[in-house]
């Protein structure tokens, strides 16, 4: 027994009756190359192919910068420029020397070698060689403000020399930087060695600097001056107390929806 056909009339609201077909879709239209009678022809007397769009794009960003290219060097770039050199380090070291006159690349590289250099002499004589004859100055990539801020906080005597050159030349060319060092290094000696009764003085010696973050610093600990004095001073802290309670956290946290407080009464109470 055949079906009755399908009564559109009946059919569901938003609901499709038929299925679009490849016919259906709207034609894609792309750029026409022209016909092979106007194009150029090739030695044999073919038509050559159409240029690509896509290609001609590329084509004209290439040209478009090395028309910009105010100098070769500005050419060089790709995944092999900046890349971390064992040189990076004693770089600083290298500039101020050569700043100083001193442009000798085997006895410059005698002179790293005791502070730790493990390269060879000819990336030294190469670094060198570039600083002669590039017409722009070459020199060391500066640190960045992480590193420079780990410097400052650690223990100067935890520096390797790379490291204390690179500190000192940042110190030397900003002179907020120099600052700066100086009061978080004499904060951090009054901090481990307990000389709380030098905290006046720091607190107007750092009042005499330009140096806001810091003048926050003291702001706030003038409001509290005695509680912080005092833990500069004495011997006792709440670090048992903190960890007493870190400690009853953890055990909360462990039995937490598994038990009431009777039971973590009795673990606080029991647990060493």
């Amino acid at each position: 027994m055949s079906r009755p056909p399908p009564n559109p009339s009946r059919a569901r609201p938003g609901r499709r009756t038929a299925r679009f077909t490849l016919a259906d879709r709207a034609p894609v239209r792309r750029p026409h190359p022209g016909p092979a009678c106007l194009r150029p022809r090739t030695a044999e007397g073919r038509a050559q192919p159409a240029l690509d769009p896509a290609s001609a794009r590329h084509d004209l960003a290439d040209l478009k910068q090395l028309a910009d290219a105010a100098a070769p060097e500005e050419l060089f770039t790709g995944q092999w420029q900046n890349r971390i050199s064992v040189l990076d380090d004693y770089k600083s070291y290298l500039d101020d020397r050569w700043n100083e006159g001193f442009t000798n690349a085997w006895k410059l590289w005698e002179e790293i070698v005791p502070l730790g250099y493990k390269g060879s002499y000819q990336r030294v004589r190469a670094y060198l060689h570039k600083k002669r004859t590039s017409p722009r100055p070459v020199t060391a990539r500066p640190p960045s403000p992480r590193t420079v801020s780990g410097w400052i906080l650690s223990r100067p005597e935890t520096l390797t020399e790379p490291e204390q050159l690179q500190l000192k030349t940042v110190r030397a060319h900003c002179p907020e930087l120099d600052a700066l060092t100086r009061h978080v290094r004499a904060f951090a000696v009054m901090l481990t060695e307990r000389q709380g009764e030098h905290l006046p003085a720091w607190l107007d010696a750092v009042r005499q600097d330009d140096l806001p973050s810091l003048h926050t610093l003291a702001a706030g600990i003038d409001r509290d001056l005695d509680a912080v004095t005092a833990g500069l001073t004495l011997p006792w802290s709440l670090g048992a107390v903190e960890g007493h309670v870190n400690r009853i956290k953890m055990l909360k946290r462990q039995m937490f929806g598994r038990a009431g407080f009777t039971l973590l009464r009795k673990r606080v109470l029991v647990a060493q």
